[in-house]
């Protein structure tokens, strides 16, 4: 199986997450990562789902989702295509002995220190998946206390708005 980045604008309204978390679920397909957020039009939201399926699989899903009511628009965001981040917020332990070496890793990585503690560091981190994953390998042997991670989230590179064209075939239809 491969994954694919889905970017779907959906009405902000009540109910449309789970409309749609609920068809992947009906199909038996895993949500791998899931974004959801407002967009520049108050009105519409963005999603940004990652999901693992072969491509009849993922052709039936789209043309599921196209169905629902309150889907604007889906797209397809190949890797090269688009820009993708994650978030990494992550509490290591971090004490007089290694505070040192654990501020190389989070200078190394370009990353910020959110919170300081005598006994830990909250570290954060946005970049591509890889690179999130790169820094937790590095700084695991000092003793990851907590982490938390948020979705993928992307947008299409270049000039393009697919919001605005949701916003244009929306008005179409009204």
């Amino acid at each position: 199986m491969s994954t694919h980045t889905l970017s779907v604008l959906v009405e902000n309204k009540p109910g449309v997450l789970a409309r749609v978390a609920g068809l992947f679920s009906r199909r038996g397909f895993n949500i791998e990562s899931l974004a959801v957020g407002p967009t520049e039009h108050p009105e519409v939201s963005r999603m940004t789902i990652l999901v693992s399926v072969e491509g009849t699989a993922l052709e039936q899903v789209t043309k599921q989702l196209n169905k629902l009511v309150n889907v604007l628009k889906i797209v397809e965001l190949e890797e090269r295509q688009a820009v993708q981040r994650e978030l990494l917020l992550v509490k290591v332990r971090a004490d007089d002995s290694v505070r040192r070496d654990v501020l190389q890793i989070v200078e190394l990585f370009r990353a910020k220190v959110a919170d300081v503690t005598p006994e830990a560091l909250t570290i954060e981190l946005s970049g591509r998946p890889d690179k999130l994953e790169a820094m937790l390998r590095m700084i695991e042997p000092y003793g990851i206390r907590e982490m938390v991670q948020s979705g993928v989230v992307a947008l299409g590179r270049g000039p393009r708005s697919m919001t605005q064209a949701a916003l244009r075939s929306v008005e179409r239809s009204a």
